[in-house]
């Protein structure tokens, strides 16, 4: 193991320039991005490649010289590398699951409070010179979020912050997952039927799989209360975005707050950019300084591990 490693899109996740990557590996390159076709060339001779959000499909890995042996994904989900193709070439995949759950959380967390208090619209009414709601009473929604229920589908690193908040924000606390079990007091594990019917907020912390993709459609968005929420900070392809905006303008839910989206960025003529009952983040749940400089560290720890011969956060 020589440890060479390669990070082909770095400007991924230091945008900023704010943070140090060459403590990385013992011999590490950087490039802030790299096309598909750049990629083989750049991996020449090298052992690790790091990679964030970068599409890894099986034609490309197909490409990648011999010498790779590890690709580390830096972040939580994978749904971006082929990970069978990975595996016939006899390359490793890792992650890093844990690195920004608080943050990711906080953000789920902070659209619920806007939500609840219909902070989106009360911005825009300021932002077109609407200064009503301070001359008469308020006229839109504030409703208290203590004793209303929240339906977390996925009980992961992320789901569980969430989960504690809100138990502190003394909110009745739901569950989907694939592997229930007790949360203890105020926690109960449903079915998704149940648990779209029955939650004033629903939140999404489930990875992006075949079986997730569009878990969110026309069908589950009909299950939600009318007076119900839809927030995701996981992955946009969890919901099926054209159905969702169907449901935001039909009243068929009441409003939407969405870190991730389909496409991102979206499309410039989105309709969720401009919808009063829609607040729309820029994947920023990941973004904070600090949740960065502990994503590299762990990176590091990872690329470490493995060149120790005992590779840790393994995918595939």
């Amino acid at each position: 193991m020589n440890g060479t490693t390669v990070v082909l899109n770095a400007a991924k996740m230091n945008y900023d320039g704010k943070l140090d990557l060459t403590t990385l590996a013992p011999h590490v390159t950087i490039y802030d991005d790299s096309t598909p076709e750049q990629i083989p060339q750049r991996l020449q001779g090298c052992e690790i490649a790091v990679t964030k959000e970068l599409p890894v499909p099986a034609e490309l890995i197909a490409q990648f010289p011999d010498s790779v042996k590890l690709i580390c994904e830096a972040g939580t989900g994978y749904n971006n590398i082929d990970l069978a193709a990975a595996r016939a070439r006899g390359i490793t995949v890792c992650n890093i699951p844990a690195y920004s759950s608080q943050r990711v959380a906080h953000t789920a967390i902070m659209l619920l409070l806007c939500l609840s208090s219909s902070m989106g619209a009360q911005i825009r009414m300021l932002e077109r010179g609407d200064r009503s709601n301070f001359t008469r009473c308020l006229g839109l929604d504030h409703v208290e979020v203590n004793g209303k229920t929240i339906g977390l589908i996925g009980a992961g690193n992320i789901g569980r912050a969430v989960m504690k908040i809100a138990l502190a924000l003394d909110m009745e606390v739901l569950v989907y997952s694939r592997t229930p079990r007790d949360y203890g007091p105020g926690v109960t594990c449903v079915s998704l039927e149940e648990l779209l019917r029955r939650s004033d907020y629903v939140s999404l912390h489930c990875p992006l799989t075949d079986a997730t993709r569009h878990l969110i459609n026309r069908d589950t968005l009909s299950l939600m209360k009318p007076t119900a929420f839809l927030i995701n900070t996981s992955r946009g392809a969890l919901v099926d975005e054209a159905a969702l905006i169907d449901a935001l303008k039909a009243g068929t839910i009441a409003g939407a707050g969405l870190d991730v989206q389909e496409t991102e960025p979206p499309a410039a003529d989105n309709p969720l950019y401009t919808m009063e009952n829609v607040i729309l983040t820029p994947h920023m749940g990941w973004k904070g300084l600090e949740t960065r400089q502990r994503l590299v560290s762990l990176l590091a720890g990872n690329i470490a591990a493995y060149l120790e011969g005992s590779p840790i956060n393994v995918v595939g």
